[in-house]
């Protein structure tokens, strides 16, 4: 059967569409949305189906629970929750200015990548309250009734007084008062292998995304004078950074920072949309003389091995200095939309193939 001219349009125009609504920049402008669920995850009484085109939102007094399954929320810019086995949150505000939460059952971990000025976390568990104000990782077990500080600084306040744990440390209540001990940071269990695998599958996706935010027609592409490309933090502005963002191509969503690079606690690197464009896609201007006077021409683009992620898989790698224990990329990509990406998008070098 032959199709008309009309009818390829429109299929044409329906699959644009459709790829023009997944690359919407901003994903949420609250916490609570659900990035990424696995196995037997319920909102309330009904269950969730993880999903790359619809991520539910986790709205205010409503109840995520695990079963036999995993959840990773969304909350503060820069700010993720992964849930464990048989563990449960309230969602009390889900405003970035004032995200209150409570973790009733189970086991949760808060993987704070980068803490935006004006946005507030508050953590209940138990009879404790935890203010999130520091990059860092922390653990929250109840039925240990115990906060672990793997990374940053937890301000933790227990029957009106403030205590602070800090990295390394972990905060058990006992008889209603604060007990702080030392831990093994290599102790780790599922829970937290699955959160570092996840936080590097976020972090390859980063730089085909800041990309694009710097391509959204938000700044020329080559040329001596830098303006700023993005826009502060706007749901509805295609430039704008600062914010969870969904990559098509991974199939996932990543964060994109507004200025310099940050790294995750586990290491891995998000980049901006300036300096993403600066360090992979733009030739630097040669010096006088460079060229000798001549013609000709170099490869000014900094070399990186091949990866099983491709060229993101090295760019969001972990940082000098900062090392991980993450497994290869090979085993942790986890999707063929993430495996794909890296030989069809990100794979391309010089050619700027990072979601383009």
């Amino acid at each position: 059967m032959k199709l008309g001219a009309k009818t390829l349009l429109t299929t044409a125009a329906l699959t644009f569409g459709a790829l023009a609504a997944l690359a919407q920049p901003v994903i949420s402008a609250k916490s609570g949305l659900v990035s990424k669920s696995e196995g037997e995850v319920y909102l309330g009484d009904k269950p969730i189906e993880d999903s790359q085109a619809n991520f539910p939102e986790v709205k205010e007094n409503q109840v995520l629970s695990t079963k036999q399954g995993r959840a990773e929320i969304l909350l503060t810019r820069g700010v993720v929750m992964r849930m464990g086995e048989n563990a449960a949150f309230k969602m009390f505000t889900n405003r970035l200015i004032d995200t209150r939460l409570e973790v009733l059952s189970g086991s949760a971990i808060v993987e704070a990548a980068e803490m935006v000025k004006d946005n507030n976390l508050t953590i209940l568990a138990g009879d404790a309250t935890v203010t999130v104000t520091k990059h860092g990782l922390y653990r929250f077990d109840m039925a240990a009734n115990s906060i672990k500080v793997f990374d940053g600084m937890a301000s933790v306040t227990l029957n009106g007084q403030t205590t602070l744990v800090g990295q390394g440390r972990l905060l058990r209540v006992q008889n209603g008062q604060p007990v702080i001990e030392k831990f093994n940071k290599d102790d780790t269990d599922a829970l937290d292998n699955w959160s570092r695998r996840r936080a590097e599958q976020v972090a390859r996706a980063n730089p085909s995304s800041a990309k694009q935010v710097y391509d959204s027609g938000c700044g020329g592409m080559y040329g001596t004078q830098w303006a700023s490309p993005v826009g502060p933090y706007d749901p509805n502005n295609p430039c704008s950074c600062g914010g969870w963002r969904y990559n098509p191509w991974y199939g996932l969503i990543t964060y994109i920072p507004c200025g310099a690079n940050i790294y995750s606690p586990y290491g891995y690197r998000y980049w901006g949309p300036m300096n993403v464009m600066q360090a992979y896609y733009i030739p630097p201007q040669p010096s006088p003389g460079y060229y000798g006077g001549g013609g000709g021409g170099g490869n000014y683009f900094p070399s990186m091995g091949n990866t099983a992620g491709g060229y993101a898989g090295a760019m969001s790698s972990s940082s000098p200095g900062m090392v991980s224990s993450a497994p290869a990329a090979a085993a942790t990509t986890g999707t063929t939309s993430s495996a794909s990406a890296g030989s069809s998008s990100a794979g391309h070098g010089a050619s700027g193939g990072h979601g383009k």
